[in-house]
């Protein structure tokens, strides 16, 4: 699996190439800047692109981007984020296409190896990879504004929340501590309060929540 990282910081970049490369993965470039982000996408087709959002020569957006410039330039390309703060616009427009392969961490919250690689897969074969926090201002923000989602009670708020971090309906009822029928009741109550059609595709169905919570803003 070909991976394109884009990190400023020489001990965090070369730590996150050791890593993946003692898992299995192909480090197909690991750069510093936006300039060579857009080279390295451009050149490598990875298979996955892990980015920091602020690279020079800006240090504001420029790694997210080069990653959306790549997403439009190859539809559907995965890209994982690495952040330190919630960038909410940021969010907004890696999840606007509806499509696969996403995921949005935040660097202090990545505890251990095992969760960072299992994120890298995850995104890489087409699934989402969405910090806990980061679901949880999206979904704060949008329930100041939303009517739709003030419908839902606080248990299907819950379950979103759970699903939007790309969690199927078995993990979720194992979270918490509830049959799978359960669950699969609340989501198909999310999904009709909210106006979506319902999917069996876990992937599709966590961008579809996501970029319907996101949208308009």
């Amino acid at each position: 699996m070909r991976v394109v990282l884009a990190e400023d910081l020489f001990l965090l970049r070369d730590g996150l190439v050791r890593l993946l490369e003692a898992h299995g993965f192909e480090i197909a470039a690991a750069v510093e800047s936006g300039p060579e982000l857009d080279a390295a996408l451009a050149e490598s087709e990875p298979d996955v692109a892990v980015v920091d959002v602020r690279l020079p020569p800006t240090h504001t957006d420029e790694g997210l981007q080069c990653a959306l410039r790549a997403r439009r330039a190859r539809p559907g390309l995965p890209v994982l984020v690495l952040s330190q703060h919630v960038e909410q616009l940021y969010a907004r427009e890696l999840l606007a296409d509806g499509r696969g392969g996403v995921g949005y961490l935040l660097k202090d919250r990545v505890f251990d190896a095992a969760q960072f690689v299992d994120a890298v897969r995850r995104v890489a074969s087409g699934g989402t990879a969405m910090d806990p926090q980061v679901i949880q201002q999206l979904l704060a923000r949008r329930s100041d504004r939303d009517r739709p989602l003030s419908r839902l009670t606080p248990r299907e708020l819950e379950v979103l929340e759970l699903m939007a971090q790309g969690r199927s309906n078995a993990a979720i009822a194992t979270q918490l501590v509830v049959t799978e029928r359960a669950i699969a009741k609340h989501t198909s109550n999310i999904f009709a309060k909210l106006g979506l059609e319902v999917s069996d595709d876990d992937n599709r169905r966590v961008l579809a929540v996501l970029a319907h919570l996101d949208r308009d803003r």
